[in-house]
């Protein structure tokens, strides 16, 4: 019994060496794998047609020749990008999946629809950048913000708005404004197109949304812009006011978005994802794509971007303490 028991042990060890000396060569393996040497998958996380989805899809085409790999895209939305970041940090840190994280996401954070953190991610990219606006459309008896405004005191919760959700930045800027004694209703779209589409088919009487999401429907003349929720004007939208001008304080609450892997990928795969979008936000291509769409930003190294995710992350809890009657809802 006694020699039986030293065979099993002599097995065991033998076993864990094994297993150990395996670990440190996938490891060393991985250290020293071309990369990237497969596709790399980005993750939309909203749907099909949104800012999110459109964005990951133009800077995936335009990064593919300078990595060398096809990056293919799909979409997994919910829970205001939740879903597709839990999507994210299931999968192996090794750099092979990317996703998109946006203002609204770490917004939901914020309000507890989910427990992710911005420690959870590292940023390879900050990619787009833009003040939200509300628009109405092109036909509402509402002809400037301040006829908005009024309507809505003198008809509290009459005025129905689009937004991405409860807990998002849309969420907390209706909210302000209610506190200020213009109360509307919140009406939330998981569909970025259904979003859009409602203030045109009559669904609601206005959007709380960034320009460049419904640009089309700007440019066809079929929405217009009431206010800018900014400290200044919007450069493309100069007879818009700013939300500063009026004497409202809520022109901290920007939709960026960026590209994001799990913090625990290695350094050296994040510097290699980061050139090569550093590259992309460099091309004409993406810089024509981001004046029309009203979201070109500054570039900033993952941890500059890392930075401002923590600063938004922290202004958005700042805004929890002062509203904590927020509803914790999902999209």
């Amino acid at each position: 019994m006694a020699v039986s028991s030293r065979l099993v042990s002599v097995v065991s060890a033998k076993a864990l060496v094994g297993a150990v000396c395996a670990g440190l060569a996938a490891g060393s393996a991985m250290a020293q794998e071309k990369f990237p040497s497969r596709p790399i998958q980005v993750i939309a996380t909203f749907g099909a047609g949104g800012g999110a989805d459109l964005m990951a899809r133009q800077m995936s085409r335009l990064a593919e020749p300078i990595l060398g790999v096809a990056l293919p895209v799909s979409n997994v939305a919910g829970a205001s990008g939740t879903a597709g970041l839990t999507r994210l940090l299931t999968n192996s840190p090794d750099g092979y999946t990317v996703a998109t994280l946006i203002a609204l996401s770490v917004s939901a954070w914020a309000s507890n629809i989910s427990t992710q953190k911005p420690d959870d991610f590292t940023i390879v990219a900050m990619t787009q950048d833009s003040p939200s606006m509300l628009f109405v459309p092109t036909n509402s008896p509402h002809k400037d913000i301040k006829a908005f405004l009024e309507h809505a005191k003198a008809n509290p919760g009459k005025l129905k708005v689009a937004t991405s959700g409860y807990g998002t930045q849309d969420d907390i800027t209706l909210i302000y404004l209610e506190k200020l004694g213009y109360k509307t209703t919140n009406v939330p779209f998981a569909r970025p197109a259904e979003r859009y589409a409602a203030p045109i088919g009559g669904h609601v009487d206005a959007i709380y949304e960034e320009p460049g999401d419904v640009a089309q429907f700007v440019k066809a003349g079929q929405m217009r812009a009431l206010v800018t929720f900014n400290d200044e004007r919007h450069f493309a939208f100069r007879d818009v006011p700013s939300s500063k001008e009026l004497g409202m304080q809520i022109s901290d609450l920007p939709n960026f978005r960026t590209l994001a892997v799990p913090a625990a990928t290695p350094a050296d795969r994040v510097k290699v994802l980061a050139a090569a979008f550093d590259k992309v936000l460099d091309s004409p291509e993406w810089k024509k794509y981001c004046e029309d769409t009203y979201t070109c930003t500054q570039k900033l190294t993952p941890e500059q971007a890392k930075a401002r995710v923590k600063a938004f992350y922290e202004t958005v809890q700042s805004y929890q303490k002062r509203f904590p009657d927020m509803k914790k809802g999902t999209n």
